[in-house]
């Protein structure tokens, strides 16, 4: 019988968000425009606070064990469903080869938020009962990130900016 650590589902998270924040953080200082500049500072302190809220599910998580069916079945599960390409261009040099124009950072942001609803939506059904709200309403700010991106990846477009 394999089993897996609640836990180690939790620190994958703890990492995508860092990796995101990363990103963000990048955007931020590399563009001038001050509503991208803005919107991609308030992504990464939102990003900042979410690694914040995991930490503590972390440090709360009772270490359950679920059966797998065979050793990392969950884990191999969690890393397909996230677009590992994604976070591999978020270093700094391939940040720099990749993301030419706000509209660039942009499309790479929408896709990091959908991986954390995806990477969320799953962790909820490993987590307590009384942690699933922490992340529900992690999951409503995810969303309201997209709205935020494709928000402003509309006004680029109407401009003609891409």
């Amino acid at each position: 019988m394999n089993i897996f650590r609640i836990s180690e589902i939790v620190d994958l998270a703890i990492e995508k968000e860092g990796k995101r924040r990363d990103f963000y953080g990048l955007v931020a200082d590399r563009f001038e425009d001050e509503d991208i500049k803005g919107l991609f500072i308030k992504l990464r302190d939102w990003e900042d606070a979410h690694i914040k809220k995991f930490m503590e599910i972390r440090g709360s998580i009772k270490e359950l064990r679920e059966t797998e069916s065979y050793e990392g079945e969950l884990n191999s599960y969690m890393q397909a469903l996230l677009d590992d390409k994604l976070y591999k261009d978020v270093s700094p040099a391939r940040f720099k080869s990749n993301v030419k124009s706000p509209l660039d950072a942009i499309f790479y942001a929408i896709g990091f938020e959908k991986d954390a609803i995806i990477l969320f939506n799953e962790i909820v059904d490993y987590t307590a009962d009384s942690r699933k709200e922490i992340i529900k309403k992690l999951i409503e700010e995810e969303k309201r990130h997209i709205v935020y991106l494709a928000s402003l990846k509309e006004k680029i477009l109407a401009n003609g900016e891409a």
